[in-house]
């Protein structure tokens, strides 16, 4: 478990230090304290580029989209804003103290239109057809049985909804987990593939990451 922490601890810049205390549960570090800080450390704004992931998720207001492995809120937050008070965010999570730092941010932020979710390892725990996008960061190598997750959010999604993952790419980058931990861009087209999905399109602006865009096989393309 702990080579798995100190993976979670590079992959956002935290110190190696931090992940001295024991690894806790889903390769989480046992002191989250820290850990949630640095999750929301406005820092990794410069290669994460999260106002440009927003914009080409081409969210509109009143939508519902979905965090999966939400954290304290570094996307949910935004995502919350692009599909407005009428819209909603599911801001799904397995560790219940990451999503009461969370809980925390909603409110000093105002924002009324996300709902935290408590999930399981290997179930997101989403209702049927509810959402327009499912957006996963630098998460999908934790999901234990990837296909069959990918199914659960498939059965998540709505006519024309998508399913988007950012991940570091499998090379070396100045931030990032150890190699052993990633999921090569090839490897991730491979099982999405295996689950019933295709590529609906790649944007390539970010420098450390793949960022691909899926729908279901034979489902019809959401609207631009």
């Amino acid at each position: 478990m702990r080579s798995t922490t100190l993976a979670v601890v590079m992959a956002l810049g935290v110190a190696p230090a931090l992940a001295q205390h024991g690894g806790g549960r889903y390769g989480n570090p046992a002191d989250l304290d820290p850990y949630i800080a640095h999750l929301a450390d406005p820092a990794r704004d410069a290669w994460q580029k999260p106002e440009e992931v927003i914009a080409a998720l081409r969210l509109r207001p009143g939508q519902v989209a979905c965090d999966v492995g939400a954290g304290p809120g570094y996307f949910t937050l935004r995502l919350a804003r692009a599909v407005g008070p009428g819209g909603r965010v599911y801001a799904v999570d397995v560790e219940s103290k990451i999503l009461d730092a969370l809980r925390e941010r909603l409110a000093a932020s105002g924002l009324r239109n996300v709902t935290p979710v408590l999930a399981l390892a290997d179930d997101p725990l989403l209702p049927a057809a509810a959402c327009d996008v499912v957006l996963i960061v630098n998460t999908y190598h934790h999901f234990p049985e990837r296909t069959a997750y990918f199914g659960r959010l498939a059965r998540a999604l709505r006519p024309g909804g998508r399913i988007v993952n950012v991940d570091y790419q499998k090379r070396e980058t100045p931030v990032g987990p150890p190699m052993a931990h990633r999921v090569s861009r090839e490897e991730f087209l491979a099982e999405a593939n295996s689950a019933g999905l295709v590529v609906a399109e790649e944007p390539a602006f970010l420098p450390y990451q793949y960022f691909i865009v899926l729908r279901p096989r034979g489902a019809a393309l959401a609207p631009k």
